[in-house]
């Protein structure tokens, strides 16, 4: 059972407390972006679900990326503008479990669409006369349910074993929300092997992922050069550009945080890279996708058409109901 050992009922999210003079900076920064963050990935979803000739496996699991991330920004952003509003930042067990539980299975499932993407761009590139036979809605559903499978298990195995320790030393947790290593610090009875359990699940996912990407990529350029036209090339590259972009932005913050060393001292350096990529990094991956994609900018600006002729259309109704 979780928790049998377990003195301490309730944890104290320290996280920006240390500065307490910037709460109300620290709110706007992060709630703008915020906003923006679901706006953005709102407007993509609807651009692919309105436009007809993004019905493809590509724009699918872009579609598929978009919600999840969005998920993931609701697992943890409006906690945290919360706890800055307010003087208490207590969060119990269970909320602390589900919290980790979220994060790390949406996180997880981030990964595991970014390595369906690249196998999708692998097999349009490599095999295009039988792309839509290898790639149908089907086969496109069994990705999306297998990375949202795999990467809940994995999260579950982690929580199992995180909250199955006694925290019996202190409940301040020096972050501003329940991640691993600042709450495993204050178990009085973490051991090697499962520290060990909880970096090989955690390479399971990024790494492992990872490596899939890149082989995809490497199968990927080795098909384009043999391409007798500059101009296919081109196009090839093109179609990859937004996605492996997006790969090493978040794999790079991801893989620095969860998979080096740590230590007390590097809890503070830590939660300074969680904002990043809890803020900074959903908040690109709709832009990159946006800005480097005719299609998409398209399917966005008749989007935006219509909510601007709709808005209006919808204020006069109201008036004129009054």
């Amino acid at each position: 059972m979780m928790g049998n050992h377990t003195t301490v009922s309730t944890f104290l999210l320290w996280g920006f407390s240390s500065f307490p003079d910037l709460q109300g900076p620290l709110f706007a920064m992060i709630f703008f972006p915020h906003m923006t963050i679901l706006a953005a990935n709102v407007s993509i979803m609807v651009a692919i679900k309105l436009s007809h000739n993004l019905h493809t496996p590509m724009y699918f699991f872009l579609c598929a990326l978009s919600f999840s991330e969005t998920c993931t920004t609701m697992a943890i952003i409006p906690r945290m503008l919360a706890d800055l509003l307010s003087d208490s930042k207590t969060i119990s067990l269970p909320e602390c479990a589900t919290q980790m539980f979220f994060f790390f299975g949406l996180g997880g499932n981030n990964c595991f669409i970014m390595a369906a993407m690249s196998y999708d761009r692998y097999t349009a590139i490599h095999n295009p006369l039988h792309y839509p036979i290898l790639m149908t809605p089907k086969i496109c559903f069994r990705f999306i349910t297998a990375s949202w499978m795999l990467g809940f298990l994995v999260s579950l195995c982690i929580v199992i074993i995180v909250f199955n320790l006694s925290f019996c030393d202190s409940n301040i947790i020096e972050h501003f929300f329940c991640d691993i290593s600042p709450v495993v610090c204050l178990a009085c009875d973490y051991t090697f092997h499962q520290k060990m359990a909880i970096f090989v699940l955690s390479a399971f996912v990024l790494v492992g992922s990872f490596v899939f990407i890149m082989m995809s990529y490497i199968f990927i350029v080795s098909t384009v050069v043999k391409m007798p036209s500059a101009q296919g090339r081109y196009k090839a590259f093109s179609t990859c550009s937004s996605h492996l972009t997006v790969v090493c932005i978040h794999y790079g913050f991801s893989g620095f945080v969860y998979l080096r060393p740590k230590d007390r001292d590097s809890f503070r350096e830590d939660m300074l890279m969680a904002v990043t990529y809890t803020v900074l990094t959903p908040l690109l991956n709709p832009i990159v996708y946006s800005l480097r994609n005719k299609e998409m900018q398209m399917a966005l600006r008749k989007v935006l058409g219509k909510s601007n002729r709709l808005i209006p259309q919808m204020v006069n109704k109201r008036t004129l109901d009054t």
